[in-house]
């Protein structure tokens, strides 16, 4: 359907929850509407509405269409459609009715073929032909969606309202992602998008504005947005959001960005877009994860459009940097650069505490193991607007450089230091006045000049010491336990008092001097944990595992620190939460609502213990955690949510299964063993040794028609494994660490608990505590492979199993491949609660029975393909996998360059 030129093309609204979903129909839409996307719920959605008037709303949540429906007023002709991935199937809710129905049921057999494509092979096709013919090839996005501004809604890239054509244009995961941070830049956003457009034609780009503006900023990134090459996003943060200066602005916006790289570059003009290609280039061609344009380059140094005083000053800012963090800046002649390329993957994200608006410092100092470049450029000037540059970012610059130095303790130790000095010249004269003056009992005297110090020692550290924390408590209980802390203190100042003064005869003031000193560094590990204890972070951990499942957490989940999303989903597949549970009240629930399918596992330790409280409540799975796995977040992921997620999986239609799996071309192997085999060692090898492409090495995605995801947990690795690969960015400390969590996390370790769990122990408990004491010793692959090509998704082409002990190789049936993937999925699981939690989730499923369904899942996928047997007495199989996969590569690896040799870096 094309419309005339005077009559508006029809408007789909897509509230989302599945990015499969927005896909699909603009698909659908193609040539018939425009789509609008958003991430949002029912809050504020009758105005919504009226903005938007749309002629189809498409959802996939049930609780939307009830509040839909209830705006039948507004909805006189648009229809309403539901999609539900996990039934399969598509529903109109509500037909539109009347003569001005523009999308009726032409949309809906669209929309509907799309969808029948999307579920039966997890791909959109590129057009609505081609989803009815079922052979299209597949239209891969991830789609981005930020949080929408005031006004009308944003649409999938983020602004305006698009068309099916513009959200097409989204298309792939870009290729680079362009950040550009802007406070008041509005005269200066059409010109840089201009710019922008005119280079790397043959790549797909992302620009991300991070916006702090309080200016027509983000109107005018709007208006350029539309007519852009590239997508254009827009990322406006609220006043009350910017305490942290654009660099917090810069680390939203990579947070949210798509493209595995990342260039930050002012949006003023003075950095030349131009040299974008240039750096990129020099990324390739050094094997660099860090690429800084330098305006003090010693390779090139270009023109600069700095005044001689702010150029002084930049260097001399940018030397002192480089003398406090010598090793760090090694290779940085211009740390003060805000114009640099990244690789998001190096970045830790977690680890980032920016200030101001020199973010690259930042993240030099604090990512371990970065490989930089550099490349000169000149420094333009500036286009339109008003420099950021004053003396309260200079003075939010040095406090930077002392964070980052001594770290946030002893930064607040040295101030809270301070603080007591000059507490201690108010007790010294207080205390003069009242037991030399006034002749007054010289502990008399100290109890009351410990009052006044107390005051003046609280008002300055609430003001210059904790200014920045969030804090957990209010400020009369800080004053009341500041003057506990205080006088409590005091009760140990007495006897010590009393020794100096009369013991050794020191005098009163120099024994008063010598106690106050003895007591400072308990006073303040008192105030720094207990009365300014920072607040608990109260936003949760959100985790999107290939649009598919979703987990958020009170508690972090490093093992899914991939799938990290900035993005709370309403309705999580699974949501964590940290309490203390309660026996009766849990069994009243269960015994009460018998529609809440509920199950427990209590080891009768209260906080202190493992406990964990799992319900299903429409489709979410409610977990429930003790507090004390909180601080033990592995054993929280390994033994609750990924046995949740193994089963959820199955009942979408895929398989969690036990194997690594690497890239040959572009077939993949599924390689399985069971544990502590020697599997981890054997996928870094290969892929240090044959250049294989990573897709997990733990666990694996498993579609029936063996379509391969990306599961990468950190790998759990050893002494010996660090051994086996030539270039592991690992510390000193890492190193040494190494050693005790060899020998606890070990083959025998993993046997003892198991042995545990015969005897009336709560063996959850311990193994809980045990990995709080000593966290398992887990890396992501980049950190031991640096340069890794990682792969998000493959076709299968065969199955390796690799076995220890003896020599052979040999060919499996289908039959023998099958039951041994499936013996491994089992030998990875079964310590306490995963039976509880099996048991409850098979309840739940009803008829189906779950391991039947994932034999199921995984035979299809293994139908067909070859299975090899691979035995080895000296665990050397990496040499063999090549020859198994049909590629031609040197049997013995390329001896190491000592160039290329890591140094351990320091700490």
């Amino acid at each position: 359907m094309t419309p005339s030129p005077n009559q508006r093309l029809p408007r789909v609204l897509v509230l989302w929850e599945t990015r499969l979903l927005t896909d699909a129909v603009a698909v659908a839409a193609k040539d018939m509407a425009e789509v609008i996307a958003l991430a949002r719920g029912e809050d504020g959605l009758e105005p919504l509405i009226r903005r938007v008037q749309p002629d189809a709303i498409v959802v996939d949540s049930h609780e939307l269409v009830d509040a839909l429906c209830a705006l039948d007023g507004e909805l006189s002709a648009c229809s309403v459609l539901e999609v539900s991935f996990a039934e399969h199937r598509l529903r109109v809710v509500r037909g539109a009715r009347g003569d001005d129905a523009l999308l009726g049921a032409a949309f809906a057999d669209r929309l509907r073929a799309a969808l029948a494509g999307s579920m039966s092979t997890g791909t959109v096709a590129s057009s609505p032909a081609d989803a009815v013919n079922g052979g299209a090839p597949a239209l891969r996005r991830e789609i981005g969606v930020l949080q929408p501004d005031d006004g009308l809604p944003s649409s999938v890239n983020g602004h305006g309202l698009m068309t099916a054509e513009s959200v097409r244009s989204v298309g792939p995961q870009p290729d680079l992602t362009i950040v550009v941070p802007t406070r008041n830049e509005a005269g200066n956003v059409a010109p840089l998008v201009a710019r922008l457009d005119r280079i790397l034609s043959e790549k797909t780009i992302e620009v991300i504005f991070a916006d702090d503006s309080d200016d027509e900023t983000p109107e005018a990134v709007r208006e350029v947005a539309a007519a852009s090459r590239n997508g254009v996003r827009l990322l406006h943060r609220p006043p009350e959001e910017r305490q942290d200066g654009l660099g917090g602005a810069v680390l939203a916006a990579m947070r949210v960005a798509r493209a595995p790289w990342v260039c930050v570059m002012d949006g003023d003009l003075q950095h030349p877009p131009e040299l974008i290609p240039t750096m990129l280039a020099e990324a390739a061609a050094q094997d660099a994860d860090l690429v800084v344009a330098s305006r003090y380059s010693q390779v090139e140094e270009g023109g600069n459009a700095l005044s001689p005083i702010r150029k002084l000053v930049s260097k001399a800012t940018g030397g002192l940097a480089r003398s406090m963090f010598p090793r760090r800046l090694r290779g940085v002649s211009d740390p003060m650069s805000g114009f640099f390329l990244v690789r998001r993957g190096a970045v830790p994200f977690d680890r980032l505490r920016p200030r101001g608006f020199k973010i690259l410092l930042e993240i030099v100092v604090r990512s371990k193991g970065l490989r930089v470049a550099e490349t000169g450029f000149d420094f333009g000037e500036r286009y339109a607007g008003e420099s950021k540059a004053s003396v309260h970012e200079g003075l939010t610059y040095l406090k930077q450089l002392a964070r980052l130095r001594v770290g946030a303790l002893g930064f607040r130790l040295a101030g809270f230091t301070l603080v007591g000095a000059s507490g201690l010249l108010v007790n010294m004269l207080a205390f003069w006045a009242l037991a030399v003056e006034a002749n007054m009992n010289y502990l008399l005297a100290a109890v009351i000049a410990t009052q006044g110090s107390t005051i003046w020692n609280f008002a300055l550290s609430e003001r210059l010491v904790f200014r920045g924390v969030q804090k957990r408590r209010g400020y009369p209980a800080r004053l009341g336990l500041f003057f506990l802390m205080n006088n409590t203190a005091l009760l140990l100042r007495g006897p010590l008092l009393i020794v100096f003064v009369e013991a050794f005869g020191t005098g009163k003031l120099v024994g008063n001097l010598g106690s106050l000193l003895a007591l400072t560094l308990i006073r303040f590990s008192i105030a720094d944990t207990w009365i300014w204890a920072p607040a608990r972070e109260s936003r949760p951990h959100a985790y999107d595992i290939h649009g598919l499942m979703s987990v958020v957490s009170e508690a972090r989940l490093p093992e899914l620190e991939t799938f990290r999303t900035e993005r709370i989903p309403e309705q999580p597949t699974i949501n964590v939460r940290i309490g203390r549970l309660n026996r009766r009240q849990s069994e009243l629930v269960a015994s009460l609502f018998r529609l809440v399918r509920h199950t427990r596992y209590d080891e009768g330790l209260g906080a202190l213990g493992f406990g964990v409280d799992i319900a299903a409540a429409d489709d979410t799975i409610e977990v429930v955690a003790s507090p004390l796995l909180r601080h033990s977040p592995h054993v929280l992921y390994t033994n609750v949510v990924e046995p949740i997620l193994r089963w959820m999986f199955v009942r979408a239609g895929y398989s969690l299964v036990h194997g690594a799996c690497v890239e040959f071309g572009d077939r993949a192997y599924l390689v399985t063993a069971q544990t502590d085999t020697g599997k981890t060692t054997t996928i870094l090898k290969s892929l240090e040794n044959h250049g294989t492409g990573f897709l997990s090495d733990d666990l694996t995605l498993l579609r029936p028609d063996g379509r391969v995801l990306t599961y990468p947990k950190p790998l759990t690795i050893s002494r010996h494994t660090v051994k086996a690969v030539r270039t592991p960015l690992l510390s000193v400390k890492e190193r040494l660490l190494l050693f005790y969590q060899s020998r606890i996390h070990s083959k025998s370790g993993r046997q003892f608990a198991f042995l545990l769990t015969k005897f009336n122990l709560p063996v959850a408990t311990i193994n809980a505590i045990v990995q709080l004491l000593v966290p398992p010793p887990k890396y992501h692959v980049e950190r031991l492979i640096p340069g890794v090509r990682k792969v998000r998704e493959s076709q299968l082409a065969g199955l390796i199993v690799i076995e220890r002990g003896h020599d052979e190789r040999r060919e499996l049936s289908f039959e023998e491949a099958q039951e041994i993937v499936m013996a491994n999925c089992a030998d990875s699981y079964g310590f306490p609660p995963y039976d509880s939690i099996e048991d409850f989730l098979q309840r739940m499923n009803g008829a189906v029975h779950l391991v039947d369904e994932e034999r199921r899942i995984v035979g299809a996928a293994l139908a067909g393909l070859p299975a090899t047997l691979l035995g080895s007495s000296t665990m050397e199989w990496w040499r063999e996998l090549p020859g198994i996969a049909g590629v031609d590569v040197a049997p013995e690896p390329v001896e190491a360059d000592a160039s290329l040799v890591a140094i351990p870096v320091a700490d």
